[in-house]
């Protein structure tokens, strides 16, 4: 099994955008959390969301690749099956590898709502400390804010997961707020 060293070692030599790297973090610390709520293994979900997004400096104009290449890499790393599915699961609208597990589900909506939390924290003078549950729920509806960050998928929470919105975004603001240093928020 991949530890999260070599998680975090593969992540650095796929990804050298500062940024970048630190959407990772985010979705790695959510994951973590999410997986203590839905029975995984955060240790593994952790990884996953390390990963999750890895080829995208190689493959950001190629969406159709996203996800695959990285799915390639980790293969020779002998990463499980199963872990290389759930990332690529992510972006089944291009793989066509549909999202089936809790685990899935949670990468696929937690990916978008890290990106919206981060909007909001960029915006408070506390950064990500000064960000409550209310203040990113607030900013929700405004599909101009945080543009990129897809509602729909975030939404999957509740339709996927059975976890009403507010109790997911608590799940994975807490779960960020635990990264503030790494994250630089």
């Amino acid at each position: 099994m991949i530890t999260k060293e070599r998680a975090l070692e593969i992540l650095h030599e796929q990804i050298s955008n500062p940024n970048l790297r630190k959407h990772h973090y985010a979705v790695g610390a959510a994951m973590r959390g999410l997986a203590h709520e839905l029975g995984g293994d955060p240790d593994v979900w952790e990884i996953i969301g390390l990963l999750h997004d890895a080829d995208y400096e190689r493959t950001r104009d190629q969406p159709e690749k996203h996800t695959l290449v990285i799915g390639e890499v980790l293969a020779e790393e002998d990463v499980p099956s199963d872990l290389i599915r759930t990332i690529q699961a992510h972006n089944w609208e291009y793989t066509g590898i549909e999202p089936e597990t809790s685990r899935d589900w949670a990468l696929v909506s937690c990916d978008d709502l890290t990106g919206l939390i981060v909007a909001v924290a960029l915006v408070y003078p506390d950064g990500l400390e000064g960000v409550s549950v209310d203040s990113v729920l607030k900013k929700f509806p405004s599909s101009s804010f945080a543009a990129g960050a897809d509602r729909e998928k975030i939404r999957y929470c509740e339709t996927r997961l059975e976890i009403p919105l507010e109790e997911f975004t608590r799940l994975v603001l807490d779960s960020m707020k635990e990264e503030t240093e790494a994250l630089g928020l």
